[in-house]
């Protein structure tokens, strides 16, 4: 509760070939014996995340990946695996041995970034053993294509200075500027949070979405009440003016609704979540395939973090629950969650996914193009309950340009009455 959440870091993914030092570099970067180090090539297996800070930059993510040139069965696995880390991976840096020419390894992974548009720093390690003149460097930014080639030696940290000043030059302006919704906010604004305590809230805290929601509003200048859904109706009721926004748990969309002035914008969490990580428009696009599911149909529920399954759980209980009333008979459920995402898309009628506030935007974008590329519709939990309860138009009443591609031009009043 007290760090920045490691989708709202920056993710610097370190690649290169086995024994380059990507290990050494992440230890000499964080001051810190996190990464094994060993002679032995192909040390690290699976993508190794630690969250640090880089000042000015910030809080970000150092992902070590296995060597791109690993062998063997396992090995194309590992490298599989470290290739999949480009999906979420906002800097690269390139690790190159400094008494290694380079090879096709480099050349591929540095033709990837670029597709992905990522921006890489080379680094050159192991200087120490083989110290390179000013025209290597320059000869070697020439080959590559790049304009920073930093040397160092990540044994003894020489060269660190340099490199965290590479970071911060190379470090996209925005990468983390998509409102949550304090552009929908003027400081002095009243915003009402309505917050159920049920099996799924954590004792003593709240979850992920709310805090940072919460946080927002603060950064804004603007005032948070704090409502369970019962208590909704007095809350507003004791304000001297109207609230400009309530944002609800998707799951009391219902009692939000129903206690909400009509005048008074009314969402989700997730539903702002499904604007700042992902492409709202693309989402509420993809709630009318839940009209057009027939028993039988093959779903598939995504979540992007592991959170301890309850009783009457969101994603593995309910909104499947509410999709079989929908449809009306049986429905065939798969449920990944993590950094797990199946490969063959087209056999799924529809995607729902989980807000996403555990994993960055670049990685929520690679999955809704993924599926897209397969010509999946895809929704996410806020949108997709508001659309079987009957109130997506209200849902997105802070949206209006989402509203309006959706749906069409509509007077304000009739909007309600589609609603109801």
């Amino acid at each position: 509760m007290n760090k920045t959440p490691r989708g709202n870091r920056l993710h610097i993914a370190i690649f290169g070939r086995r024994n380059a030092g990507k290990s050494s570099l992440i230890n000499a970067l964080t001051n810190q014996s996190i990464a094994l180090v060993s002679s032995v090539p192909g040390t690290t297996t699976d993508p190794v995340f630690k969250t640090m800070e880089i000042l000015p930059v910030g809080p970000v993510v150092l992902i070590d990946t296995a060597g791109l040139d690993d062998v063997g069965d396992l090995g194309e696995l590992r490298v599989k695996r470290s290739r999949s880390v480009l999906d979420q991976t906002d800097l690269a840096l390139l690790v190159l041995d400094a008494g290694k020419s380079i090879s096709s390894f480099e050349r591929d992974i540095l033709s990837q970034c670029r597709e992905k548009l990522i921006p890489v720093v080379c680094v050159l390690n192991k200087t120490d053993l083989n110290p390179p003149d000013e025209g290597t460097l320059a000869l070697l930014r020439d080959e590559l294509h790049l304009d920073d080639v930093i040397a160092v030696c990540a044994a003894d940290g020489m060269g660190m200075s340099d490199l965290k000043m590479a970071i911060i030059r190379k470090t996209p302006e925005k990468w983390d500027d998509r409102p949550l919704v304090g552009d929908l906010l003027s400081p002095g604004d009243i915003a009402v949070l309505v917050i159920p305590i049920d099996l799924a809230a954590p004792k003593g805290r709240l979850i992920l979405p709310q805090v940072q929601t919460l946080r927002d509003i603060l950064d804004h200048d603007a005032i948070a009440l704090v409502s369970k859904e019962r208590e909704l109706k007095a809350t507003i009721s004791q304000l001297k003016e109207k609230p400009k926004i309530v944002i609800t748990d998707s799951q009391a969309f219902l009692k939000a609704e129903a206690y909400t002035p009509p005048d008074v914008l009314l969402t989700s969490f997730s539903i702002l979540f499904a604007r700042q990580k992902g492409d709202l428009e693309l989402l509420a696009e993809g709630a009318k395939a839940i009209d057009d599911l027939l028993p039988g149909d093959k779903v598939l529920m995504a979540e992007a973090c592991t959170h301890h399954r309850v009783e009457d759980d969101i994603g593995r209980v309910k909104i499947p629950r509410w999709l079989r009333q929908s449809v009306g008979g049986e429905l065939h459920f798969d449920w990944v969650s993590g950094t797990t995402f199946p490969p063959h898309l087209h056999e799924y009628k529809l995607v729902v996914h989980c807000g996403g506030c555990m994993i960055n935007r670049r990685e929520m974008l690679a999955r809704l193009a993924g599926v897209k590329e397969a010509g999946v519709p895809i929704v996410n939990y806020g949108v997709a309950i508001a659309h079987l309860m009957g109130i997506l138009p209200r849902a997105l009443s802070p949206f209006p340009d989402v509203r309006q591609h959706i749906y069409g031009d509509m007077e304000e009043e009739r909007w309600m009455m589609y609603s109801e």
